[in-house]
């Protein structure tokens, strides 16, 4: 397994993988990063920000997901982790932890919280952010666009 920053000729192999999984989840409504434009080109979007980065998980030379951490609310120093994804067949094996940690590393260095959105249905995903100590919200923070999304976390860096 492999983790690194995304390059511009996975952009099309992550976008597929994250709306293959939103479809899976009947997730592929408004609301929801299924029609994020920026999900066209993840490399350009997030290589324009500042202290941003997506990375990309490799199995045997394949593009089996990935991960982002983007500035949110740069007054408060909050950051987003956004787009978790994984191929089903490498869900369970401890990919998302390992990617998690890449990005909580990274959001460490320049932000005092993360925040992250995602539905109550998705039970795994869920668990796994409390298990690294994101604590739930009781409704999304200002500026949140996901509008879909029902469960909001918030994990203090500090």
């Amino acid at each position: 397994m492999i983790i690194r920053e995304i390059k511009r000729e996975d952009n099309h192999k992550i976008k597929k993988i994250i709306q293959n999984s939103l479809e899976s989840l009947n997730l592929d409504i408004e609301g929801t990063a299924y029609f994020d434009p920026q999900l066209n080109d993840l490399y350009y979007f997030y290589n324009s920000l500042t202290n941003a980065k997506y990375w990309i998980v490799e199995i045997n030379n394949r593009v089996v997901g990935g991960i982002g951490i983007a500035p949110f609310n740069d007054k408060e120093e909050i950051c987003e982790l956004q787009k978790l994804y994984l191929t089903p067949e490498t869900q369970g094996l401890g990919v998302a932890k390992k990617l998690m940690d890449t990005a909580i590393t990274f959001a460490n260095t320049y932000y005092k919280k993360c925040y992250l959105e995602t539905t109550s249905d998705l039970t795994a995903a869920c668990f796994l952010y409390e298990k690294f100590g994101f604590k739930l919200l009781n409704s999304p923070i200002n500026g949140s666009e996901h509008t879909a999304m029902d469960t909001w976390y918030l994990k203090d860096l500090s």
